[in-house]
């Protein structure tokens, strides 16, 4: 596979381990060739790391299953899934989910990567729709187009949001930056 393919969520081989590509840039400084910045997590290990490729260099692939399934409930630490075929209950470490328990609520349906019948990474949607539970109000009058102010959602993430946002409304949030993206 060539590097300028590599995705989120891609597993590869790199130094005889495997691992999961979590972030993907492609960059061109002006004066220099460009290269390809990745951050991955070691399936092994759940350490995350950072490496630069270069553009067009070749990485071997690893296929991983990719199985539907429900997340239901934290348990301490421990976060449990359902399988959507089987209904078998899985419980995952906090190194396995990562962010997925800001962005989800209990019962949201998600991806989970398998690699040799172990649990690596959870998928998440583009964009998660979750409710304000805390923010300050809006400044009468004010009409500066780039004014944020600080909000609480459901799951406990903070995010920056309009001023015209209040307690109590539904907002799209953006799961690769932790963004407003809009109102739902």
């Amino acid at each position: 596979m060539n590097s300028n393919d590599l995705r989120p969520g891609v597993a590869i081989k790199l130094d005889g381990r495997h691992y999961v590509v979590t972030q993907f840039t492609h960059v061109t400084p002006g004066n220099l060739r460009a290269f390809i910045q990745i951050k991955i997590k070691d399936i092994d290990k759940g350490t995350l790391l950072e490496k630069r490729l270069r553009s067009g260099e070749n990485v071997e692939q690893v296929e991983l299953d990719r199985r539907p399934m429900e997340y239901l409930w934290a348990n301490g630490a421990k976060f449990v899934f359902q399988d959507s075929a089987d209904f078998e209950q899985h419980e995952m470490e906090e190194s396995v989910v990562g962010e997925m328990p800001l962005y989800c609520k209990p019962n949201t349906e998600l991806v989970v990567l398998w690699c040799d019948g172990k649990p690596v990474s959870v998928e998440l949607p583009n964009v998660v729709e979750l409710q304000v539970t805390d923010t300050t109000p809006g400044i009468k009058g004010a009409t500066a187009t780039n004014q944020l102010k600080e909000a609480t959602c459901e799951t406990g993430l903070k995010t920056r949001v309009p001023p015209f946002i209040t307690i109590g409304e539904v907002i799209r949030i953006n799961t690769v930056d932790g963004s407003y993206a809009s109102r739902a």
